[in-house]
């Protein structure tokens, strides 16, 4: 019988695992299962909730990818792992307008490999979950783009009735890591090209204020500290309110309060301060942590042989160092290559593979702005860092874009791509604008 590898979770590390398995094994056992019909590389959610990246041209579709890469795309979301019977139960799948597309289903596996990313942990502070908006997905960051042009539309229309005092938009990110950091520049560039495309009458200086709340005595306290004061620098630079040290004790329609009492108003509040794996991970009977991750070894298997879990929703140990593995995209894309050969071993029913995953840490690149970045190489020189900033960090950091998709489509359907973009910029709008 064939032996069936199962890929639950469409994100950069399982994509470019079924990508790279499909190749080999082809249709007939390599299932992907995802619950969205197109893939959106997750660093770049900031962009579609800027309205700077539209996911209808971004967007890849499953079902090309999964033509082009010789896998067998799954649509639907997984909500239970009968692993005493090795399959995999799949809900009901609708379409966008609630009509029945599939019934309920089970796929069976040989081998399963979790990669179902993570979400937003609100840490059970109250009003959090109910009105902060979280970048968990594209329909997420959708639906934060299309309340922000709401907004400005209604100052829009009090500066045209001379309504005073001068009306503000208050946005909150509550969470100063890659993503509140990146979103907030990200957002004061998008503002500023809707008032070239129309909404002139907006001032993005006066009307317009962006807040960032972090908890820790410094933005991308995950990072080098040089990044993290360069990166600090250009966001004041910018006109952004940059506030540490900030504990956030509760969220509101239209305020955030800390637990010194102090309180920060905000029309839009976005929630980027942690992460934690989907609950379903908790009911399998196997070990997870308290952000409900998968615990996998140094071969990222969990105590099941037949399962295995990459990316955020896995706490792998960081060979070499105390620590475990960070959640980023590089990690997610080098144990899609390292899982790529064990399970083709698994497959070919060969010895199992004897070397365990080591994560080799190429250092940090954050965007702040189109045309700047800062980031930390690491091992570039002998061994040593190299601390990068401006213009190159931020080719760079496009270029890690470039890179997933290279993994996925290939040197020449990347390349078409890419020019394909380059070409589009000069007849469409710098933000989507509906």
């Amino acid at each position: 019988m064939d032996h069936k590898i199962v890929i639950v979770g469409g994100g950069a590390g399982g994509l470019e695992l079924a990508a790279r398995l499909g190749r080999q094994f082809g249709p007939a056992r390599v299932f992907l299962i995802d619950r969205d019909e197109t893939h959106i590389w997750k660093p770049s959610l900031h962009e579609v909730a800027s309205g700077t990246l539209d996911i209808h041209r971004e967007g890849l579709s499953f079902m090309m990818l999964a033509k082009e890469r010789n896998f067998t795309f799954v649509p639907g979301n997984v909500t239970h792992v009968d692993r005493e019977r090795h399959c995999v139960q799949i809900a009901p799948y609708y379409s966008a307008q609630g009509q029945l597309v599939f019934d309920a289903r089970e796929l069976s596996y040989n081998t399963l490999i979790l990669a179902v990313g993570s979400k937003s942990n609100f840490f059970g502070t109250p009003g959090a979950e109910e009105h902060g908006i979280s970048l968990d997905s594209t329909a997420q960051a959708e639906h934060f783009r299309q309340q922000m042009l709401h907004e400005l539309a209604a100052i829009a229309r009090q500066r045209e009735q001379n309504v005073s005092p001068e009306p503000v938009l208050h946005i909150g990110i509550v969470g100063g890591g890659a993503t509140g950091v990146e979103l907030a520049a990200e957002l004061l560039e998008a503002i500023n090209g809707l008032t070239f495309y129309g909404t002139r009458n907006i001032d993005p200086k006066k009307n317009v204020k962006i807040t960032l709340l972090e908890g820790a005595d410094r933005i991308l306290s995950a990072l080098p500290e040089r990044m993290s004061v360069a990166a600090h620098g250009l966001l004041i630079e910018r006109g952004i309110d940059v506030k540490t040290s900030i504990k956030v004790a509760r969220v509101g329609p239209d305020s955030v309060e800390d637990d010194q009492g102090r309180v920060y108003p905000v029309n839009l509040c976005v929630w980027a301060a942690g992460i934690q794996a989907p609950q379903f991970l908790t009911e399998l009977g196997l070990p997870t942590n308290r952000i409900n991750q998968l615990v996998v070894d140094e071969y990222l298997r969990t105590p099941d042989p037949d399962v295995f879990a990459m990316g955020d929703c896995a706490q792998a140990p960081w060979l070499g160092s105390d620590g475990t593995l960070p959640a980023r995209a590089q990690v997610a894309h080098q144990q899609a290559a390292y899982l790529a050969k064990v399970v083709a071993g698994r497959v070919s029913n060969g010895p199992p593979h004897s070397q365990p995953f080591r994560y080799k840490d190429y250092g940090s690149l954050v965007s702040v702005g189109h045309s700047r970045g800062v980031g930390s190489l690491m091992g570039v020189l002998a061994g040593k860092s190299l601390f990068v900033e401006g213009l190159l960090a931020r080719i760079m950091y496009m270029s890690l874009h470039l890179m997933h998709h290279l993994a996925v489509l290939g040197f020449w359907r990347t390349a078409s791509l890419a020019m394909g973009r380059l070409l589009l910029k000069r007849s469409t709008p710098r933000v989507k604008l509906h």
